[in-house]
């Protein structure tokens, strides 16, 4: 399949979103409200949503958005393809203005991140990838691939490990002492992945709560470059479109 055509609706798309994050960004009218589970949604969020949807419709595939999540089992579960978007991932991050938030846009196919971009608004910074076409890094006009890694061993000492600044739980402290002299580095949302996407990393857990959305995009950009995202438990890849959207604990390596 080319992927081509879809990659730049969903370039697009982000940049689109980028551009209205910003507005609020850079305002002092979040708006902020609390959801149903009690974490904060912006009118960020809000705008990112409705012009990622707007820009996505061309393309005539279903959208799960983290935003407009309440289509039930029974229908998405005929979709063999679908946009699968996170329109500002990171909020806590957005509200505490540290830059570190982005949009999130995969593509799925029988349950499996065929395509991906994520979006650093702050910076400018896209990375994208697509199944047999590589992985990139974008900034303004310059266009960089993503170097093809290999598997790094645990036992290995220094390993650099990246986590959470908001959800640095128990069993993550435990995993990273297990480590040999391993070297802490934090980051907020999907940037984390794409700590290990770019090298700046090495082993990425996650042992605390993950909605679809938040992996998927950063999750095919990962595939891209040799690496994989595996349940915790096991071992194999994180799949997508399950009846709970909720993730199962996991480690990117």
């Amino acid at each position: 399949m080319n992927f081509q055509p879809l990659l730049n609706v969903a370039l697009q798309a982000a940049q689109a979103a980028s551009d209205k994050i910003l507005e609020i960004y850079n305002s002092d009218n979040f708006q902020i409200e609390s959801k149903g589970d009690h974490s904060p949604l912006t009118l960020a969020d809000k705008n990112a949503h409705q012009v990622i949807s707007s820009i996505l419709k061309s393309s005539n595939l279903p959208i799960l958005s983290e935003e407009g999540k309440s289509i039930p089992y029974d229908e998405r579960k005929h979709w063999n393809s679908f946009w699968m978007v996170d329109p500002l991932d990171g909020t806590k991050e957005f509200i505490k203005r540290n830059g570190e938030f982005t949009v999130n846009i995969a593509l799925i196919e029988k349950g499996i991140p065929v395509l991906g971009v994520v979006s650093v608004p702050v910076s400018g910074e896209s990375y994208f990838g697509a199944k047999g076409m590589g992985a990139f890094l974008q900034i303004q006009e310059k266009t960089t691939p993503l170097s093809v890694r290999t598997s790094v061993d645990l036992k290995k000492s220094g390993l650099r490990v990246v986590a959470s600044r908001s959800h640095m739980d128990e069993e993550t402290k435990q995993f990273i002492s297990a480590l040999s002299a391993p070297e802490l580095v934090s980051s907020g949302s999907s940037l984390k992945f794409m700590f290990i996407a770019s090298g700046k990393a090495d082993v990425y857990p996650r042992f605390a709560p993950t909605m679809e959305w938040d992996t998927a995009a950063a999750h095919a950009i990962i595939n891209e470059i040799g690496l994989q995202v595996l349940q915790k438990d096991s071992r194999k890849p994180l799949l997508y479109n399950k009846p709970d959207l909720l993730n199962p604990f996991f480690v990117c390596i």
